[in-house]
């Protein structure tokens, strides 16, 4: 999150770890915008933020055609930031999903190329293999499972990566050590993306933002021993978008 109030120190952090690949998480419905407020006026409500509202902004960039330009603007913008930073662009996605939105996806198609775009993560999660994993535990398809496949269809035809299956959707801030453990075992074949939101501790600020959260759960997971053992004993490839 190129425009987040940490986003100097993440980026100071990861040119530390040249081996870390790092994607842009497009900032569009929460939070603030790059752009000031009197450039973009069709994207903010109070106080100069985002609109929160996903519904009330997607019908906006649908039916507004100078909500769609304010959009591209803060899209350029966004990946503009990121291009400034120096680091390699791994791969793209939004936040919230918010690139399921097919005005969204279409201008992260155009303005990515302009950039070196070169992938963009798809957020599907096959349930079938959550109930082989999990059989003690009910799932259902989000309801925009349908558009996850539209977009990854529109992809293909632009030409860019893309993941086969994502895992964390279901179990968002809760992918700790056991759960991981056993998808590892259940895992499809195709490239699989598993994300996580860890940290060392619960600060207010994470908390009030998701106070569900396991944040230094989901860190242990990340470096347990078990977890890289149980990779490597099932022959899964590490890898990242930029290696596809």
């Amino acid at each position: 999150m190129v425009g987040a109030a940490a986003a100097a120190d993440a980026v100071a952090r990861a040119h530390r770890l040249p081996e870390l690949r790092v994607g842009l998480h497009l900032d569009l419905v929460d939070g603030r915008p790059l752009l000031p407020e009197v450039e973009i006026p069709q994207l903010v409500r109070d106080h100069g933020e985002f609109d929160r509202n996903m519904a009330r902004a997607g019908v906006r960039f649908f039916v507004s055609p100078s909500a769609r330009r304010q959009l591209a603007m803060e899209i350029r913008a966004q990946f503009a930031a990121f291009r400034a930073t120096g680091l390699p662009l791994d791969h793209v996605n939004a936040h919230k999903h918010m690139h399921l939105h097919p005005s969204v996806a279409r201008l992260i198609i155009e303005i990515g190329r302009d950039f070196g775009m070169t992938a963009v993560r798809v957020p599907s999660e096959p349930v079938a293999v959550l109930r082989q994993a999990f059989p003690e535990e009910r799932y259902r398809a989000p309801v925009y499972h349908p558009w996850s496949e539209v977009l990854r269809r529109r992809l293909q035809r632009a030409k860019l990566r893309t993941n086969d299956h994502i895992f964390g959707l279901a179990w968002s801030g809760g992918m700790v050590e056991e759960r991981v453990l056993r998808l590892i075992l259940h895992l499809p074949d195709g490239i699989s993306e598993i994300y996580f939101h860890p940290a060392t501790e619960r600060t207010p600020s994470l908390m009030a933002a998701m106070p569900s959260y396991r944040h230094p759960e989901e860190l242990a997971a990340l470096l347990s021993p078990l977890v890289r053992r149980r990779v490597a004993e099932s022959g899964i490839k590490l890898l990242s978008y930029s290696d596809l």
